[in-house]
């Protein structure tokens, strides 16, 4: 819970500066996406605004890579995940480098709306039932929760990421800047992100299709190894050691009489 209290605060704030650049200064990249190559030049400076963004985000991105390794319980999607921290690690690196900032910003508001619900939606899984009672409340907001990151993940980061983003990064940019350097780079690895925003939403599609079938009754990470399967498989392995045990205690023994008896080489 801890964990996911302190990134429902890192992503609200870090997501409420990137609106706050996109929609309350002078920027129009949301509105124009072919505006964030305007003007651009190989080792142009970049705006304060804007490079406080990258710090913070790069500062986060660098311990995610740790935490996910050596800290986080593992899940299904881990590697995935540790992946996903590296490509978006590289990308901020290199394209604050070669002064690719403004798409920068724009794929950030993007993506960080989504794990604030995520983490909303988690921390009241947790509270419906806390202190051993079932609060109504928590569960409701778990609900919401899950469905409007649903919907929200399909519209920033496979509709609204691919149309803004990725046109802008493939297209319009050599329109700009024909010879834009690194551009197969940058956009491979844009486009690694897209798939990996799509195996993700495979166990948004999977958790969609349990409600419905009535195979999950509560809103829970389909990600997560189930605790009962682990205790059934370590109860099936400890009675198999148990038998074989047993099985090896009996090749010594044999019974005379009604009496077991000790065998003597």
């Amino acid at each position: 819970m801890p964990e996911s209290a302190w990134k429902l605060v890192f992503y609200t704030m870090s997501w409420s500066y990137s609106t706050y650049l996109l929609f309350f200064t002078h920027y129009t990249f949301f509105y124009n996406p072919p505006s964030v190559f305007y003007d651009w030049k190989s080792g142009m400076s970049v705006p304060t605004d804007i490079a406080i963004a990258y710090l913070i985000q790069g500062s986060f991105y660098g311990h995610s890579i740790y935490a996910t390794v050596y800290m986080d319980a593992w899940r299904k999607d881990s590697a995935v995940m540790v992946v996903h921290h590296v490509i978006t690690l590289a990308l901020i690196t290199f394209s604050y480098a070669f002064r690719y900032h403004n798409i920068g910003v724009l794929v950030l508001f993007l993506h960080d709306i989504n794990d604030i619900q995520l983490e909303f939606t988690k921390l009241n899984v947790y509270f419906k039932t806390r202190g051993g009672s079932y609060h109504l409340l928590n569960d409701i907001l778990s609900n919401m929760g899950s469905v409007s990151f649903s919907i929200t993940w399909f519209w920033f980061r496979l509709y609204w990421f691919p149309l803004k983003v990725l046109y802008a990064t493939c297209v319009s940019s050599l329109d700009s800047v024909p010879n834009i350097p690194f551009y197969f780079f940058f956009n491979t690895l844009l486009l690694a992100l897209l798939l990996m925003n799509i195996y993700w939403f495979l166990f948004i599609l999977l958790f969609v299709a349990k409600v419905l079938t009535g195979q999950m009754k509560e809103v829970n990470d389909v990600r997560e190894y189930e605790e009962e399967e682990a205790s059934l498989l370590a109860a099936k392995l400890a009675k198999q050691r148990s038998d074989a045990g047993h099985q090896d205690s009996e090749e010594g023994k044999h019974v005379q009489n009604g009496i077991t008896k000790e065998k003597h080489q």
